[in-house]
């Protein structure tokens, strides 16, 4: 349950917005009227979002900003202004907000605002902290005592310390935006706003005016002025995910911007000055994409001042009963009546888990440790629980090459058989998220929708959802 805090001193101006909030299930709202009120709730229990409204005083507003962001670094806050301006946007921003609403808004852009907000607070990532129940917990949800988590926790410290340009890669799923949050929040701008944008996941059209901004009336549709994510990292940091998917005309602008620190907004001839420190993320080979003619050879240097790897699973398996662990623990601390259902797994279980290649890394571990805690009636987990992925059922039923070629073999019908079994197997892993079941396959998001269709898995999954029932 996410839990939001609505403050504002005319209840009635904001009864539309609270309404439309208690409409979400997974939303607890509450709603206060004075700062004091607010921060008095604050210190009592957790929130991930503050909304407030600056509308009747804007030092209202950025002063709780400021009390939210000294004292509770993990809430986001959000403005929702009667009478909002791009100054007041972007000085929220600098206060630390994660976003601006202008009131009236969609209702549609509201919530998918707060959620975001949600989502972020879930992930922001503390400030650097060991305990002795916990070794290896060192950077909020980074956890792991391998020899190859150690160090990039060392180059953690040592980044953390400077403004550089930082380029973080690995596989997908290994956890590159915590890294990111754990480099921004161990920084010296760790009280500045972190923007973070995934390039990949919006369109090349739509991509210049989200970083840059853009003016009213710049192109059809633009009704009013835009600020860009540029704009609201000013004096903090910018986490531009997924960079390789970037079009190259686009990456030509971003140069310039890492090298002067400066852009225009789309429609605009005014030169926009900026002081923040860019860090992004790729889980593409970029030296294969310099080759391939997608991506500029100039912007990968400029990117790649600090480079940072973060190790596959597979790599760090001596970290799977750490991460298990702490999976467990923080489902257990979300609600008073899961604490009272926390599970644990068997040795045999976890030593399953180990065994398990975990082609989606982190995030196929934590999915699938959600979902054990919640299918699994018993406290303790067993090995007979775990998907047969991981039990390596599959593995040993399935017949080696050799064996199903002394008999002959059409290999047409093998090879679409190997496919079906691969992309159900990784929508499988992912949930049927269908972006990231590419991501694991190396393939184009439309390649792999078409194959779903021509194979007809979508009645595999009604299948196989009827027999689990």
């Amino acid at each position: 349950m996410s839990k939001i805090l609505v403050v504002d001193e005319d209840s009635k101006a904001v009864g539309s917005l609270i309404n439309l909030l208690k409409s979400e299930d997974d939303f607890q709202v509450s709603a206060v009227l004075s700062r004091d009120q607010a921060l008095n709730r604050l210190a009592d229990e957790f929130f991930h979002v503050v909304i407030t409204d600056d509308n009747s005083n804007v030092d209202f507003g950025k002063s709780i900003i400021e009390q939210v962001v000294e004292q509770y670094a993990q809430t986001q806050c959000i403005i929702y202004a009667s009478q909002g301006s791009i100054t007041g946007a972007v000085q929220a921003m600098k206060k630390g907000a994660c976003d601006y609403l202008n009131h009236p808004s969609d209702p549609s852009i509201i919530l998918s605002t707060v959620k975001a907000a949600v989502a972020k607070a879930s992930l922001d990532t503390p400030k650097r902290r060991r305990t002795d129940s916990a070794p290896g917990v060192r950077f909020g949800e980074l956890v792991g005592e391998s020899p190859k988590i150690l160090k990039v926790f060392n180059a953690i410290d040592k980044v953390a310390k400077t403004d550089s340009t930082v380029l973080i890669t690995g596989e997908s799923g290994t956890g590159k935006e915590l890294i990111a949050r754990a480099i921004h929040y161990n920084s010296a701008r760790c009280n500045k706003p972190m923007v973070v944008i995934n390039c990949g996941a919006i369109p090349g059209e739509l991509l210049e005016s989200e970083l840059f901004g853009h003016e009213k009336g710049a192109f059809t549709g633009a009704h009013r002025t835009r600020v860009g994510r540029f704009e609201m990292a000013d004096t903090g940091t910018i986490f531009l995910d997924e960079i390789g998917d970037m079009s190259p005309d686009l990456q030509v602008k971003l140069l310039r911007v890492l090298q002067e620190q400066s852009f225009e907004r789309v429609g605009s001839t005014k030169t926009i000055r900026v002081n923040i420190r860019v860090l992004a993320a790729t889980n593409k080979d970029l030296i294969s994409s310099i080759n391939d003619g997608t991506f500029r050879e100039d912007l990968y240097y400029r990117l790649n001042v600090i480079p940072v790897t973060v190790p596959p699973l597979r790599e760090r398996k001596s970290d799977i009963p750490l991460l298990v662990n702490f999976f467990l623990k923080r489902l257990g601390g979300r609600r008073r009546q899961d604490r009272r259902r926390m599970k644990t797994l068997s040795e045999d279980a976890v030593k399953m888990l180990m065994e398990y290649d975990w082609p989606g890394n982190i995030r196929e571990l934590e999915n699938m440790i959600e979902r054990l805690s919640v299918l699994v009636e018993e406290s303790v987990i067993q090995a007979d629980d775990l998907p047969e992925r991981i039990r390596g059922r599959t593995t040993k039923m399935r017949p080696t090459a050799l064996e199903s070629l002394e008999d002959g073999i059409d290999f047409n019908g093998a090879v679409e058989h190997y496919q079906k079994s691969l992309i159900l197997e990784a929508l499988n892993q992912t949930d049927w998220v269908k972006a990231k079941a590419a991501d694991l396959l190396k393939m184009n998001r439309t390649t792999l929708v078409e194959k779903i269709k021509k194979m007809n898995l979508e009645a595999v999954r009604v299948s196989n959802k009827q027999d689990s029932l």
